[in-house]
């Protein structure tokens, strides 16, 4: 297999780190480190200064416990204090990603370039930044972070789970503590409700019980003892899920016969405070238990058979995930994937072909045509009371709806290039990068419509009222569609065929046809009335109405056979309609079919998601 085509997940928690590689063809393969595929998030910096991870760090804490870090994932820029040093917690936690991802290109035969690390739903900007640099100081390529409770969702629903639209999920994650999740799935993903989490819900508090009922620590205790300890105890507990009791070797004092009736005696007052939490977080969520579709519980620590029972206690229906520590590493392989026929095919963003960069500037220079040629062409009046101009208000309503249009055009098209690229060094996802590109140019066409209409008022000399209405509430209706599909776009991992570009590429034909068709009928108002011209105006007219007519058919219907049926008799109707005082009614409606065409660009991604595949 190709390591270029296989994805990287990892899972970095705060007890133990987990991680599995995802190809094309839907096969994937965990990591192991020493046979587990969990790898223990503890370090220890050795004397020299380099770093010991996973169950290399808890050997060698016994001998040295003041260099030992159980839990190196801190809060942003916290310090870790070694041995009487400051070390960078980032530079710990960059060590456990290094080894993941140097087992990660053994398995795949080389470097892997498209990584997701899960974060939790509770971390902030922050903390995910620090986790980016953490990344890159281990040498992973930009990273995408996906929340570990919507890559739990994605895992169930890529094992067949069914959660329709609407429906709301628990997920309760058991690790070194406790983060429990509501979800509800829309029609773009999984929204997140609500996000408690607890340290002392989970693992690391069983641990500790379990260590206090099996062997008190005296007060004169040596630290080395207590690691060694605790590394026992951890050890006897994965044990138990195979078998019915373990040994349990005490430092200070004789062995000690561990069973599960012991472990679950020491983890039940831990697991109720989860389940507590649970509910703390439904109620939070302010959703009905009953419209609950089930709780899963994943992580290290729900492997044990007494979290089902001390979970239905919630009221809530406890569900089995398939190897939940490796559960959310498996969604987050899986995000931006989409299941066809077993095969599971990864959706890059496309680079921008040239002809699709060339014809951003089509919209562009007609919005300029159409301003120019209103203000260079108005019907002057006069009387008494002074002078004034009759405008051609269409003209500028089109100007302003192109200059949108070719403001969001360069965006995406910017966005995109920069999302079909992984060296580009941006703190953010491909679909951010392309929503952030939606988003800018969406307020850049608005700005460029407030020019529009400053300039204008300038030049003719009158309020600036008429102009700002005529700029921009045209454009309003495109402005929030865009808005929503800027928000699709982060938070859906699918990808258009042929990418957000081309999915958002407005019909040249129809700027083209519309534009001339305005331009001619402004032309037949302001013309030179002669005798021997007066049929030819009329009808330049009629001609500039049926290609605004066809700029609108061509706007809001895409099949061929429907454009002739349909724009023939519309053509018609609009070439019987144009003249000098329905040109802005005309505008307006052209306006309208854009604003269609885009709402159809909405209505394709949110009720029916056309089937997305790997062009070619």
């Amino acid at each position: 297999m190709q390591s270029g085509q296989a994805r990287l997940a990892i899972d970095c928690g705060s007890a133990s780190t987990t991680g599995l590689l995802a190809w094309p063809d839907g096969s994937w393969s965990p990591l192991l480190f020493e046979g587990e595929p969990a790898l223990p998030s503890a370090v220890l910096v050795a004397d020299d200064g380099s770093i010991l991870t996973g169950q290399q760090a808890w050997q060698a804490a016994v001998a040295q416990p003041q260099r030992f870090v159980p839990a190196p994932r801190r809060p942003a820029d916290e310090q870790v204090s070694v041995a009487g040093t400051e070390v960078s917690a980032a530079d710990l936690v960059a060590a456990t990603l290094r080894r993941a991802v140097n087992e990660a290109r053994r398995v795949a035969g080389g470097a892997v370039e498209d990584v997701r690390l899960v974060v939790p739903a509770g971390w902030g900007p922050r903390r995910r930044t620090w986790l980016r640099h953490a990344a890159h100081r281990a040498g992973l390529p930009q990273p995408r972070l996906v929340e570990a409770p919507v890559a739990v969702a994605s895992h169930l629903l890529a094992g067949g789970v069914p959660l329709p639209v609407g429906s709301v999920i628990v997920v309760c994650d058991l690790g070194g503590g406790a983060e429990v999740s509501v979800l509800r799935r829309s029609p773009v993903g999984f929204e997140i409700l609500s996000t408690l989490a607890d340290p002392d819900a989970g693992g690391d508090a069983i641990d500790r019980a379990l260590i206090a009922a099996l062997s008190p620590t005296p007060a004169g205790a040596e630290a080395g003892e207590e690691l060694a300890l605790t590394a026992s105890v951890r050890a006897a507990k994965h044990a138990l899920a195979g078998h019915p009791a373990v040994t349990v070797p005490v430092p200070s004092g004789p062995a000690v016969v561990v069973n599960s009736l012991v472990l679950a005696q020491a983890a039940r007052p831990v697991l109720e405070r989860a389940a507590r939490l649970v509910r703390e977080a439904v109620a939070a969520a302010e959703v009905d238990p009953a419209a609950v579709a089930g709780l899963w519980c994943t992580g290290g620590t729900a492997q044990m058979p007494l979290v089902a029972e001390v979970m239905a206690e919630t009221g809530l229906v406890p569900l089995l995930v398939q190897n939940p520590p490796l559960a959310a590493a498996h969604g987050a392989a899986d995000a931006g994937s989409r299941s066809l026929g077993g095969r599971a095919e990864v959706v890059p963003e496309p680079l921008p072909t040239l002809r699709r960069a060339v014809a951003v500037t089509v919209p562009g220079f007609a919005s300029l045509a159409l301003v120019s040629h209103m203000l260079f062409t108005p019907v002057w009046s006069s009387a008494a009371l002074g002078k004034w101009a009759t405008l051609n208000w269409g003209e500028l309503a089109m100007a302003s709806v192109f200059a949108m249009l070719a403001c969001l055009s360069a965006g995406t098209v910017l966005g995109s290039a920069l999302a079909s690229r992984t060296d580009t060094g941006l703190p953010l996802s491909p679909g951010a990068q392309v929503a952030t590109g939606i988003l800018t140019a969406s307020w850049l066409g608005v700005a460029v419509a407030c020019m529009y209409a400053v300039v204008g008022s300038q030049y003719i000399g009158t309020e600036l009222g008429p102009f700002l209405r005529w700029s921009l509430l045209p454009i309003v209706p495109i402005l929030l569609v865009a808005a929503v599909l800027a928000v699709i776009a982060v938070r859906q991992w699918r990808t258009p065929t042929g990418g957000w570009s081309q999915f958002l590429a407005f019909p040249v034909s129809s700027v083209v046809t519309a534009t001339v068709g305005m331009m001619v009928i402004q032309w037949s108002v302001t013309a030179d009335r002669w005798p021997h011209m007066l049929v030819w105006i009329d009808f330049g007219g009629r001609v500039g109405g049926l290609l605004l007519g066809i700029g609108v058919i061509t706007a809001v219907v895409s099949r061929p056979i429907l454009r002739l049926v349909l724009g023939v008799p519309f053509a018609i109707l609009i070439a019987a309609l144009a003249s000098q005082q329905t040109t802005g009614v005309l505008a307006v409606l052209y306006a309208a079919a854009v604003g269609l065409w885009w709402l159809g660009r909405l209505w394709s991604r949110i009720i029916h998601p056309a089937p997305m595949v790997r062009p070619g």
